[in-house]
């Protein structure tokens, strides 16, 4: 009986929960890798202007195809992240103000912009949302085929996974091989641009890669769980993994381990947290990831190594 039960359990958790804590956990890392970069050339807000200025994006995307197909939403998406970067830079430049500033304009801007095309359109048809825009659908990611453990090597059951699982996946692996591929142009660049010019680095070719590669995780991360985790993503972990180290290398894998922690109590706490204080009902699982990653960031401001030295640079 107890073998029976303990089958049963595991057949549920595969089916329920095991694709949503994947994918939460493939779209914290792939946000909290290039977030690294970005935190410390003093650019986190970027990832925050991005995982806004998407939902234009993908409300013009749907406005012109009239379906919710990933390829329309992606080019949707990531043409209004490009067209973000470029007006930052544009306000930036003609504005002569400071690039925060710039950035806050240009992404409160266009998220209102998007908000406002959802009111005014009917998209609720196809589930388009501001709910759905900022909390993403994580707990309906359901792998509905599995029946087990033994799913995970049955190829018929494997075909019908969400599809963002393995487009985010696709994109994970992007992020680590471009990382890995200017590994070392990256590092050089990020902390001192002036060497890195001089050494031959084109820093601005460099740069403008870095906020596509932050934009396509962004795109990717926005489908399935909403702005809320993007957000928290490019900037908890890796600020919290900053605390903990002083070393590049280290900072990463602090941050991906920060990553990994988020997505995996963050859905376990909303799903069974209320229940343990006598509730009925369960909480946003994206709201709780996004929380969890915040608490771990005051954890590491609080007792992290470095958090007296915060003012240094990080070491290459």
């Amino acid at each position: 009986m107890i073998d029976n039960l303990i089958t049963a359990l595991g057949a549920e958790f595969v089916q329920l929960s095991l694709t949503p804590i994947v994918i939460g956990i493939l779209g914290a890392v792939a946000c909290a890798l290039p977030g690294n970069f970005l935190l410390l050339r003093r650019q986190a807000l970027i990832g925050d202007a991005i995982s806004h200025v998407v939902l234009p994006g993908i409300v013009a995307a749907f406005l012109v195809t009239g379906t919710i197909t990933a390829v329309p939403m992606m080019i949707g998406a990531g043409g209004a992240a490009i067209v973000a970067v470029i007006l930052i830079e544009i306000v930036k430049r003609l504005g002569r103000v400071e690039p925060g500033a710039a950035m806050g304009l240009v992404f409160t801007t266009l998220f209102a912009a998007g908000v406002l095309f959802l009111e005014m359109t009917d998209t609720s048809s196809v589930h388009i949302d501001v709910q759905h825009a900022l909390l993403g659908n994580l707990e309906s990611l359901i792998w509905f085929d599995a029946e087990g453990w033994q799913s995970l090597l049955d190829p018929v059951a494997l075909a019908t996974l969400p599809p963002q699982l393995p487009r985010l996946a696709v994109v994970l692996l992007a992020i680590v091989l471009f990382i890995t591929l200017f590994w070392k142009e990256l590092k050089i660049s990020t902390f001192d641009a002036a060497f890195a010019e001089a050494i031959g680095i084109r820093t601005r070719v460099l740069g403008f890669a870095l906020v596509v590669v932050t934009a396509i995780a962004a795109v990717a991360a926005f489908d399935a769980v909403g702005s809320i985790i993007v957000i928290a993503m490019f900037v908890c972990p890796p600020a919290a993994a900053r605390l903990m180290t002083n070393q590049l290398g280290r900072q990463i894998g602090w941050s991906v381990a920060f990553a990994v922690i988020s997505a995996v109590l963050g859905y376990v706490f909303a799903g069974y947290g209320p229940g343990w204080f006598g509730s009925p009902y369960a909480v946003s699982a994206a709201g709780m990831i996004a929380t969890i990653s915040g608490i771990i960031l005051l954890l590491a401001c609080l007792f992290g190594p470095q958090r007296k030295r915060t003012g240094q640079r990080a070491e290459a």
